[in-house]
């Protein structure tokens, strides 16, 4: 089962390796988003800082997940991230959910995973 686990961690820091990548590089195209997602996502890119810190945040905690190295760090400062662009396409975008709901599954897998490391979190 520990390999099970091992290889969606893999999988997903794949992922994120590739989106944080794209954000600077633009090698996938994307589909057009829906009018409410692009008035989002123009919000957010008006910023100008938002889209590389996300992309950082991306890449560094794939890179994390691949080796197997800071994974329960890593995944405190990645799932907010991602729990943000779940509900975005939740309730914008709807047809480009399936990577961030697969990328939200593979964190809480990882969560799960690691519980032992999280005990003194949740000490009342």
């Amino acid at each position: 089962m520990k390999k099970v686990f091992l290889g969606v961690q893999i999988i997903t820091g794949l992922m994120l390796v590739v989106f944080g990548s794209n954000k600077f590089l633009s090698f996938i195209d994307m589909a057009a988003p829906t009018a409410e997602m692009g008035a989002y996502l123009g919000a957010l890119g008006a910023t100008g800082f938002l889209f590389p810190l996300i992309a950082i945040i991306e890449i560094v905690a794939g890179l994390a997940f691949i080796s197997n190295k800071y994974v329960s760090l890593l995944v405190l400062f990645i799932t907010p991230v991602m729990l943000n662009a779940f509900l975005a396409h939740l309730f914008l975008d709807p047809a480009g959910i399936g990577g961030s709901a697969f990328i939200m599954l593979a964190l809480l897998s990882i969560i799960v995973n690691h519980k032992d490391r999280y005990s003194e979190i949740f000490k009342a």
